[in-house]
């Protein structure tokens, strides 16, 4: 008998979690993966091409190309209140599972290649996400393999490890909680093993303390609100037409729904560093707007809108923001306006409205890893280095944005040009 390696993970999301399922139905554009009895689900195949991805070595002979893989990926469940993974088919939901009925809805704008609004089509679109502190537990099975299989349970405790769509706008950043590791020698071993993830007497393996990623620079932005800022939510409650973004997050100490949160939505983020670093790649290389060069820097950079009509694919980018969350403590100000017409410069009638701000002080962290530069093995030496210099000066233009937000030269959030959103602090890099 071949010896086999078997591993239970249990992880926590410490971000929102994005999983599609490439369907759409009436209430929302693009609603996550679920199970079988409705709840949260990550497909094991989404786990595996993560980890195929960041494998080094002969992936192909450990994930399979002509003669099958030889690790599998069990699908990674939802743990309810009692960190147990409903496998069968239930008749009743507990009030823990029902939270998980009506999941958050992320609004966005479609993006242009431009980097802006997309003005050639219907633009605004919704997606479904799984709460922040959604517990899950997947299992890894491997043939004989005791060096790869020890590289991708050090894989999954990489910083820059991420699971599902959206993972350099916010979501998908996870906390592992447990690993269970036991290897299968004999057949009797084999006969009395369960793949049940509730029934698993491995050891635990000791986490790693190491917080810091071998492929990703970690850049650590703390800034506070110098008044008030408004990540916008796109729409009004009972006091006012426009209100920030709030979301909760999953407690299962509580075994409930946390207070709302305050959010800091990374792709807000993702958007105003992005244009701020283009202007500082052009002024340093003294490009005019729009030199294909700077478009080609900074797309590697943070990624580029899919196109069709302009034949542009699209690509991920290699900067991964985390969507930030504060305790909400109900400090806001309500600010009143009147609506602008644009042709006399003076007041609409009747177009009142009103805006809520949020004027808690409090310091953000905020985490941005930056994927160090790689070197290509089809371009020569003298092209590589070419290579490795632009991105360099992209890094460069990088943190001279990441300076214009701690010095309160690069407001974040809605309605910047009426003074709100200005941050200060500082950032280091490690």
């Amino acid at each position: 008998m071949t010896r086999r390696q078997i591993a239970q993970i249990t992880i926590e999301a410490d971000t929102p979690l994005k999983v599609g399922s490439a369907n759409s139905d009436f209430l929302q554009d693009s609603p996550i993966q679920r199970d079988w009895n409705g709840l949260p689900m990550i497909l094991g195949t989404s786990i595996a091409g993560v980890l195929r991805k960041d494998f080094e070595g002969n992936d192909d002979d450990i994930f399979g190309k002509d003669d099958g893989s030889k690790v599998i990926f069990s699908n990674a469940l939802l743990l309810d209140e009692h960190q147990k993974v409903n496998e069968g088919l239930l008749l009743e939901k507990s009030d823990f599972l029902q939270i998980f009925d009506n999941l958050p809805l992320r609004e966005h704008t479609a993006i242009s290649d431009k980097g802006a609004v997309d003005p050639t089509k219907n633009a605004k679109f919704d997606e479904e996400v799984v709460y922040k502190g959604s517990r899950f537990k997947f299992s890894i099975e491997m043939l004989d393999n005791q060096t790869a299989f020890n590289e991708l349970i050090e894989l999954l405790q990489s910083p820059s490890f991420r699971l599902g769509g959206g993972s350099t706008k916010g979501f998908g950043k996870f906390n592992i909680l447990e690993i269970k590791t036991e290897t299968i020698e004999t057949i009797e071993a084999l006969k009395g093993y369960s793949s049940s993830l509730n029934n698993f007497n491995g050891s635990r393996v000791d986490l790693s303390t190491n917080n810091q990623s071998a492929t990703h620079t970690k850049y650590t932005l703390k800034i506070t609100p110098d008044d008030f800022f408004m990540f916008g939510s796109g729409f009004g409650d009972e006091e006012t037409d426009q209100t920030p973004v709030y979301e909760s997050v999953i407690d299962y100490k509580k075994k409930r729904l946390s207070d709302k949160q305050i959010l800091l939505p990374a792709s807000s983020l993702k958007g105003a560093l992005a244009h701020r670093t283009v202007f500082h790649f052009n002024s340093i290389n003294e490009f005019y707007i729009g030199n294909e060069k700077a478009r080609k820097v900074i797309t590697e950079l943070f990624g580029e809108a899919k196109n069709s009509k302009k034949e542009i694919n699209g690509s991920k980018g290699k900067i991964i923001f985390s969507d930030c969350f504060k305790l909400d403590q109900n400090i806001t100000k309500i600010f009143d306006h009147v609506a602008i017409d644009r042709f006399t410069g003076g007041a609409l009638d009747g177009a009142l409205f009103q805006e809520k701000t949020i004027a808690q002080n409090d310091i953000w962290k905020i985490e941005i890893l930056v994927e160090d530069f790689k070197e290509d093995s089809n371009l020569s030496d003298e092209k590589n280095q070419e290579e490795r210099e632009q991105y360099q000066t992209a890094l460069r233009a990088f943190e001279k944005a990441l300076d214009d937000v701690c010095s309160g030269l690069l407001p974040l959030g809605g309605a910047t040009t009426k003074g709100h959103g200005v941050f200060s602090g500082d950032w280091s890099k490690s």
